[in-house]
């Protein structure tokens, strides 16, 4: 059994849970069946086994490197990426239209955990790439898409998205990048960005930057910030890679993991390169002028589920390796057995029991979590009622902060109990384990740090339309509760729709304070409260999706709901109590005294 992944629990959610045979019989994807998922799946396996998994621990040990002008990766990335692409996963979710698989967002969402399991570094080239390259479809004009996107779906050209400036980090409303606009329609681009991801590499031919500047004249804050398209190299009318752009290379950032992603200090137009003979990066205008930070959320939102899925993949494969560890590695006796009995593996000690099956809890939930959101995805793009669709978007809205944040907080909890699990043995490099941990701790800052989780979940998500997505996700909670109802785990069925009650009347009192700052000073405490009630209703759904099976396998699944219900969800109560006291700690703390 593969210590990277399991096929089984994925098998699961997809067809003994999520349904999707009957997701498959939708007319836009009529032409999958089982047989194809199954294909697939199968291939993701063998690919990140085979090509990404094998250089995990050497780019973390050999990391990217910068020696002025050239970016040094190990050459295995490369080799990944290259194979990624070929087997088509980078066109895999895009319609037939852009030469895409229209592969189901769920099951696409399930080949990635695999390339994330294995190799979150490498993989993080493949996950911008297609993210951007989804932007350019959704926004882009035709010419831009016709001389971008194939390169891309190939693998010929690699993707980012450059948002952060070094003065202003997170908050994009202080970026002073500048696109000047030229008389054959393009822009030039002048300014500095930080913390991008796949920066610059030698892994393409090209780099395509998606980069958010202002125009001027443009109003201040994010309303003054348009979107364009930076490609390293130009591109000529023929498609062929020419002149290379005014785009340079300040630096890279050394970071405690996730190495195998390069991550970059850009510098647009300062004259390092003049294409046409003169300084300033070629950009080209993607959707309207001011309407950038709307069009870059399409690929930050699809890409912060993605963090969410590399959270639990980095999760999921710690929990597989320290379970694998602890029983296999000889230690201890029972409680009152003599020293002359032989030594028990770790798994017989109810201590580690206990932090494996918190370990499972964490990982299978968020996975459930992860793939629920793609589910959602492919409802919204495949149901024909309309009333149906709105109400896909609603919750997906609702549940894009909690799906980022939850696996990123409580997968990284899984990674640091399989560093326990293991000992001594966890914390030393010999083992994968504490890679993971480093792997995974970039995961709550990135892609919108948890605290800006927490504000767009309550800040904006809750309130939106008078609170219609919070009211989509209640429904959908009761009704799993009342199926519940009279069956095994019909105690669990009254406790979830306690919890459910006690978050609808907080929220309620929050939102009416008139006091935003008070209501947002303790958003996150919001979000982690609602994101344990959430996977605790996924965590039932799965209990049902179990009934009438016994095999160690779906009892595992009831063991872990039961762990869930028992020892997490009631963290949420005293969450809300806080919240509902409108306690003032830190909005009236002077900062002198810290």
């Amino acid at each position: 059994m593969s210590v990277i992944l399991s096929r089984r629990d994925l098998e699961f959610l997809l067809f003994e849970w999520l349904d999707t045979e009957s997701l498959l019989e939708r007319p836009r994807f009529a032409e999958h069946s089982r047989d194809t998922v199954d294909d697939v799946l199968r291939l993701a396996e063998q690919i990140a086994t085979d090509h990404f998994a094998p250089h995990n621990r050497k780019a973390d040990l050999e990391e990217p490197r910068f020696d002025g002008t050239t970016v040094h990766l190990v050459p295995e990335v490369k080799e990944a990426v290259r194979a990624f692409a070929d087997a088509g996963f980078m066109a895999a979710p895009l319609g037939e239209e852009f030469g895409g698989m229209q592969l189901p967002s769920s099951v696409f969402g399930a080949c990635m955990a695999w390339f994330h399991a294995a190799n979150v570094g490498t993989s993080g080239y493949a996950l911008l790439t297609m993210a951007n390259a989804n932007l350019l479809t959704v926004h882009a004009a035709p010419e831009l898409v016709e001389r971008f996107l194939e390169p891309m779906l190939s693998g010929r050209f690699l993707g980012t998205m450059a948002l952060s400036e070094p003065h202003a980090g997170s908050n994009l409303a202080d970026i002073t990048t500048r696109a000047e606009p030229q008389d054959d329609g393009t822009f030039r681009l002048f300014g500095r960005k930080m913390w991008i991801s796949a920066g610059d590499h030698e892994l393409s031919e090209n780099i395509v930057h998606l980069v958010l500047a202002r125009t001027p004249g443009a109003p201040a804050g994010t309303r003054g910030i348009s979107l364009f398209l930076v490609p390293k190299v130009l591109v000529e009318d023929d498609g062929s890679v020419g002149e290379r752009n005014d785009v340079a290379l300040a630096g890279i950032n050394h970071k405690m993991g996730f190495r195998g992603t390069v991550n970059t200090a850009p510098v647009f137009g300062d004259g390092a390169f003049t294409p046409g003979g003169r300084p300033g990066a070629v950009g080209y205008l993607v959707g309207t002028e001011n309407r950038g930070l709307p069009a870059m959320f399409t690929m930050m939102n699809e890409a912060r589920i993605g963090v969410g899925l590399g959270a639990t993949a980095l999760g999921y494969t710690g929990y597989l390796k320290s379970l694998a560890y602890a029983r296999e590695r000889l230690q201890g006796r029972p409680t009152g057995v003599g020293p002359d009995a032989p030594q028990v593996p770790l798994v017989e000690h109810p201590d580690v029991r206990r932090m494996l099956l918190a370990q499972k809890s964490y990982v299978e939930g968020a996975l459930a979590l992860v793939l629920y959101c793609s589910r959602l995805v492919d409802d919204a793009a495949s149901l024909d009622d309309p009333a149906a669709v709105a109400e896909a978007e609603l919750l997906l809205g609702v549940l894009t902060p909690i799906a980022k944040s939850w696996p990123s907080q409580w997968c990284l909890a899984a990674n640091d109990l399989a560093i326990q699990v293991l000992g001594g043995a966890g914390y030393t490099r010999d083992h994968d384990v504490e890679q993971h941990y480093r792997d995974n701790r970039l995961n709550p800052i990135h892609e919108g740090t948890h605290g800006i989780q927490g504000l767009d979940l309550l800040g904006r998500k809750v309130l939106l339309d008078g609170g219609a997505g919070l009211g989509a996700l209640a429904a959908r909670i009761r009704a799993a509760a009342s199926r519940a109802t009279g069956t095994e785990a019909g105690s669990y069925a009254d406790q979830l729709a306690s919890v459910l009650d006690r978050l609808l009347e907080v929220t309620g009192v929050v939102a009416s304070s008139g006091d935003q700052q008070l209501m947002l000073a303790d958003a996150t405490t919001y979000l982690e409260a609602t994101g344990h009630l959430v996977v605790a209703w996924l965590w039932l759904e799965q209990w049902l999706a179990a009934e009438g099976h016994a095999d160690a396998f779906h009892d595992g699944k009831r063991a872990a709901t039961r762990y869930f219900f028992t020892r997490e969800l009631p963290k949420v109560a005293p969450m809300l109590d806080l919240l509902a006291s409108g306690d003032r700690t830190t909005l009236d703390l002077d900062p002198r005294v810290l």
